[in-house]
């Protein structure tokens, strides 16, 4: 939604509703598919989403909307006609059958709180609507209008009936006391669940009071997975908690933690997360980032630097805590920007193509993904941190993960509860006829392996990825940039293999400015290979600068280290 979205507070108990509070089967991993079309969703189902192990695919509202390129104009709808920016009735109808034939199910995105703005128009199916008059679905009495504030709308994010009432940056608040409210809300819902959607996400839904939501959703058909936008905020009267009772609730206070552990905080607080005062782990839907927080500045982004937002990602896919959302986005100049390629998303091998991130197709993404769904249940175990930004944790005897958060490099032993055998490391690679693609991890009878992991990286190894054949010697190689710049401004190297990156920008693997003007790195490069590489710059808006071109090139040797002594061009 384009507007201010605070926080929430307060209990309901014993609320007559049907929601599941945690996702059902062992694929419980969410991805949000921001803004593709549905016949791109439907294809990305069953080319990658259903064989990568992805349990729900998050889609964009369904419904009728204001038009306009920007990305927010979904969040304002005009009717419950299933005709949008991304497709017809038709075409989701496919999405939702093609994504259940590839085994994902579907969340849909719903807006019960409010409609339009105080623009008039014409909508995206051809409804004509002006503020508070929505011919055939709403009139004026539907709505509120006893704010108390002289626009209509919220001022005092401390008051409970101002939040529940006023308008948010305009849009119509639709009265969600009145029966004739509700039954029209129910009968969207039933309707998008008869269409085969498997869950909700309630946008805005602390805006609506509890009762309100838990009456409207104990109509619903069946028992779909609910999950209601509820984000805290300090000294807040309306709380996460009062949502429990619906479903899930997304527990915002997650998202800011690992922003700020994975910023400089310090990521060894990071083990117990269900003593943090916060929704229970299995009433929490939580993120890295969505897609109002990759852009009001409240989450790590594509764009964080020193690898932040790839290993929040990790750590979210490997700790126990929560029911975890992956989103999967676009590139955008603007927060106004709408998606890229007219809505169609593009995919590359494991990366993105015509403005599209596809972050789920991230190799660490997609393999986080097979080892949340190989653990399972199981407990957090083995925790060790020896530093503030190095930990290290295993998932009962299913699952091992380690996260180096530093500048330098982590050489240890750890001490797991897996078998003894030969693992691959899910975070860049995977397991093709018990052959890994990446690097090998051999953990001994005693359940201890060793292992170096790069600065700002992280390894992880479960038992449905097992393989031999790429154990490899690796060579210490430090990248010495000379290179000046302004405050703010960073220096990456990137390269043709994937300890570089693979050429992802996203990807790349930040110098430490410690002895500027000489920026420097030393990662452990598999021995004798040749590479390409380039060092990139990242502006403070988080823009990429290239050097010039031609590329770099080096090799290792079978062992020993290597020091490359470069200056920018």
């Amino acid at each position: 939604m384009k507007m201010r979205i605070p926080t929430i507070l307060g209990v309901v108990l014993g609320l007559a509703v049907r929601g599941h509070a945690t996702p059902t089967g062992n694929k419980t991993v969410i991805v949000q598919m921001f803004e593709w079309n549905w016949d791109s969703l439907a294809a990305e189902c069953t080319n990658f989403l259903g064989p990568a192990g992805y349990g729900f695919v998050q889609a964009s509202p369904a419904q009728e909307h204001i038009t306009g390129s920007q990305w927010w104009t979904d969040y304002q709808p005009v009717s419950y006609t299933l005709t949008s920016k991304r497709g017809n009735r038709q075409q989701y109808q496919n999405m939702v059958t093609t994504c259940h034939a590839a085994g994902v199910r579907v969340i849909a995105d719903t807006i019960f709180n409010h409609m339009s703005g105080s623009d008039s128009g014409t909508g995206t199916a051809g409804t004509s609507f002006t503020h508070y008059n929505y011919p055939g679905t709403y009139e004026y009495q539907d709505f509120h209008h006893d704010c108390g504030e002289a626009d209509g709308n919220i001022d005092n994010y401390d008051n409970r009936t101002e939040v529940q009432v006023c308008q948010l940056d305009g849009l119509a608040d639709l009265d969600t006391e009145s029966e004739d409210v509700r039954s029209t809300l129910a009968a969207y819902g039933n309707d998008l669940i008869g269409l085969g959607v498997d869950g909700l996400r309630l946008d805005a839904a602390k805006h609506i009071a509890a009762t309100s939501l838990a009456n409207i959703t104990s109509r619903l058909t069946g028992s779909p997975y609910i999950t209601s936008e509820t984000i805290w905020g300090s000294g807040e009267p309306i709380q996460p908690s009062e949502y429990v009772g619906i479903g899930d609730a997304q527990e915002f206070r997650y998202t800011t933690a690992l922003k700020n552990a994975f910023t400089g905080g310090g990521i060894s607080s990071l083990e117990d997360l269900d003593d943090q005062g916060w929704v229970a782990s299995n009433k929490a839907n939580v993120f890295v980032a969505n897609h109002d927080t990759e852009r009001n500045g409240n989450s790590l982004n594509y764009n964080s630097g020193n690898n932040a937002y790839v290993l929040a990602t990790i750590f979210s896919l490997a700790h126990p805590y929560g029911t975890p959302t992956v989103l999967s986005s676009y590139s955008f100049s603007t927060t106004d920007d709408g998606s890229p390629n007219s809505g169609a998303g593009t995919c590359s091998g494991t990366g993105g193509a015509n403005g599209w991130l596809c972050q789920h197709r991230w190799i660490a993404f997609s393999g986080m993904t097979g080892f949340r769904n190989n653990v399972g249940s199981a407990a957090l175990t083995n925790w060790v941190s020896p530093g503030s930004n190095q930990i290290a944790f295993g998932r009962g005897s299913a699952g091992f993960v380690v996260i180096n958060n530093q500048a330098s490099s982590w050489t240890g032993t750890f001490a797991t509860s897996l078998p003894a055998g030969t693992y691959c490391d899910v975070v860049h690679g995977n397991s093709s006829g018990g052959v890994c693609s990446a690097s090998a991890i051999t953990v001994a009878s005693d359940g201890t392996f060793s292992a170096t992991v790069n600065p700002y990286d992280a390894l992880a190894i479960h038992t449905g990825s097992k393989g031999t054949g790429s154990s490899v010697t690796t060579v210490a190689v430090t990248f010495d940039e000379t290179a000046t710049t302004t405050y703010g401004e960073n220096i990456f190297v990137t390269g043709s293999i994937s300890q570089l990156g693979s050429w992802s920008t996203t990807n790349a693997i930040a110098l430490s400015s410690a002895n500027y003007p000489t920026w420097s790195v030393t990662l452990n490069l598999p021995a004798g290979t040749t590479f390409q590489y380039k060092y990139i710059r990242k502006e403070t808006d988080g823009s990429v600068v290239w050097e010039s071109d031609p590329n770099r090139s080096a090799s290792t040797g079978s062992s020993g280290s290597l020091t490359l002594s470069d200056t920018w061009r």
